[in-house]
């Protein structure tokens, strides 16, 4: 394959993906204002639909402030690498059974590489900003990430078990007969329960916290900096949704295989199911009240976890018992 070839694959799923994640600020603010009985963004351009292209515009003009006594080096490395690290996630995202840029077996593990990486943008940015707030920020940041990447490294785990592969695509078509999501439903629930947590999405936005750390670990930041960490988290956003509608609601394929279903292209399904995930996000932050930080651990140790590795477990008792198991 040449290097032209990849190149224009690779654009092919980063500018869509960026204009989505600008467009997904848009129906955050306008869903979120219907729910509230409020208006959202309504005056610039048709029904408000570039205010996102104001706001980049405002951001790209602004000053970048550096703190006094940080470490600029890795206080600019920061949001470069949230950001950078959000967007490569996507290479091993089936669009379609023909659209993903690189199909690899081990799939998954490629996500959980990615996502720990993650962790280092955020710690990164609370250190180098020589603020206790930011810093404080970062570091539970990190540790809500960290301990429900374990929750949702065993749910991932039960369906890698049930489909018997790590490649996305595969996943995707041993639901041709049945969604993951009715059998696995209780994983389902934890799934989407624990997406929130992993992206610090309301009701688990801790890190943030406007009462005591006024933004967490990017307080700091101004201009393209703070540009940067705000397209990667709404690119991870989309990312988990992405990842859920892979694992339990049968990627590209239809609800119904049908004739009058079979006339849209896979990558309309695809999107949206994704669409599910990114309106769920925003649903839990309009309507949930935030959980105080030792309600997260517990629910992520205490709950998430034991129930995770139990179901595991019962899941492989039942292959093993009726000779289930995939070859």
């Amino acid at each position: 394959m040449s290097i032209f070839v990849i190149i224009l694959k690779i654009l092919s799923t980063t500018v869509p993906l960026l204009l989505a994640v600008a467009f997904f600020t848009v129906a955050e603010r306008k869903i979120m204002g219907a729910i509230q009985r409020r208006r959202g963004p309504n005056v610039i351009g048709f029904l408000g639909l570039l205010q996102a292209i104001a706001d980049g515009l405002k951001l790209l003009v602004k000053e970048t402030i550096l703190p006094s006594n940080s470490n600029i080096g890795i206080f600019l490395l920061a949001p470069v690498l949230s950001f950078i690290l959000s967007v490569i996630g996507w290479a091993v995202i089936p669009f379609s059974d023909a659209i993903v840029v690189a199909d690899v077996n081990l799939g998954i593990l490629y996500i959980f590489a990615i996502s720990s990486l993650n962790v280092y943008g955020l710690i990164l940015s609370g250190w180098a900003s020589n603020s206790k707030y930011a810093f404080l920020g970062a570091l539970r940041s990190t540790a809500q990430m960290i301990s429900y990447e374990i929750s949702i490294g065993f749910i991932v785990l039960s369906i890698a078990v049930c489909v018997g592969s790590l490649n996305l695509s595969k996943i995707v078509m041993a639901q041709k007969e049945i969604w993951l999501l009715i059998p696995l439903f209780p994983l389902f629930v934890m799934f989407y329960i624990s997406m929130l947590a992993e992206t610090n999405r309301h009701p688990f936005d801790l890190p943030e916290a406007e009462a005591e750390l006024v933004s967490g670990y990017n307080v700091e930041y101004s201009a393209m900096t703070f540009a940067l960490f705000f397209l990667g988290e709404y690119s991870n956003m989309l990312l988990m949704s992405a990842l859920s509608a892979v694992l339990f609601l049968g990627g590209w394929l239809p609800p119904l295989d049908i004739f009058p279903f079979s006339l849209f292209p896979g990558s309309v399904w695809f999107s949206l199911k994704v669409g599910v995930g990114a309106v769920f996000f925003i649903l839990t932050r309009a309507t949930l009240p935030r959980y105080r930080y030792d309600q997260l651990m517990h629910l992520g140790w205490k709950t998430f976890l034991p129930f995770a590795i139990g179901y595991l477990m019962f899941t492989v008792g039942i292959l093993i018992s009726f000779n289930w198991l995939p070859n």
